[in-house]
C-alpha cells in the first residue's frame, strides 16, 4: 500500500512539474508586439517611448482581474523609472468608471471593439503582455498562473536583461 501511494504521490509531483504555460490568447513572446490602438483613454495617454510596458487586460466582473489591480499599482509604483502600466477593458466607460474599488492607479483605457484583444486573439482574462522599448513581447499569459506568475522578480529580470540604450523606437 505504501508503494502504490508514493507511486502515486510521485507520478502528481512529476505531471506538476512537467506541465507548460498555459496562455488563453494567441502566444507572440519575442516577437513585436501589435500596434497600441485604444478606443478611448480614461486616464491621460502615457507617453511609452524608451519605456517597458505592461499591458493589462481584464474587466469588472472578473473577480482575477480585481485581484490583480493592487498588484499592477505596486508594479506600476516600484518600477515607475521603466515602466508604464496600462489596463484595457472590452467595456463602455460607464462600467468602468463605477468600479471603486480595487481602485486603479496605473493607466486605463478602453476598446470595446476589441482591436487589441482580436490582434492578439485574446479568450481569457486577465491576460497580460510585457513589452521591450523595442516593442518586443517579454512575458505573456495569465498573470497569476501558479509557477509562471508575474511578479516583482520576474519584471526587474526582464527589465534587466531587455534594458537598451536605443530608445528610439516606441510602441
Amino acid at each position: 500500500m505504501k508503494k502504490i501511494l508514493l507511486s502515486l504521490c510521485l507520478l502528481l509531483a512529476l505531471n506538476t512539474f512537467s506541465q507548460e504555460k498555459k496562455i488563453w490568447a494567441k502566444s507572440i513572446i519575442n516577437q513585436k508586439a501589435p500596434k497600441l490602438v485604444v478606443e478611448k483613454w480614461l486616464s491621460e495617454k502615457p507617453k511609452t517611448k524608451g519605456k517597458f510596458v505592461l499591458i493589462d487586460f481584464w474587466a469588472t466582473w472578473c473577480g482575477p482581474c480585481k485581484i490583480a489591480i493592487p498588484e499592477l499599482n505596486r508594479f506600476k509604483t516600484e518600477f515607475e523609472n521603466n515602466l508604464v502600466v496600462i489596463g484595457i477593458s472590452d467595456e463602455p466607460k460607464e462600467k468602468v468608471a463605477a468600479l471603486t474599488a480595487p481602485q486603479i492607479e496605473y493607466y486605463s483605457a478602453i476598446d470595446t471593439q476589441r482591436s487589441m484583444y482580436n490582434a492578439l486573439e485574446v479568450k481569457g482574462i486577465p491576460h497580460c503582455i510585457l513589452i521591450d522599448p523595442n516593442g518586443i513581447v517579454r512575458w505573456e499569459g495569465y498573470p497569476l498562473l501558479t509557477g509562471y506568475r508575474l511578479n516583482s522578480e520576474v519584471i526587474k529580470g526582464i527589465i534587466e536583461k531587455y534594458k537598451s540604450s536605443d530608445t528610439s523606437k516606441q510602441l
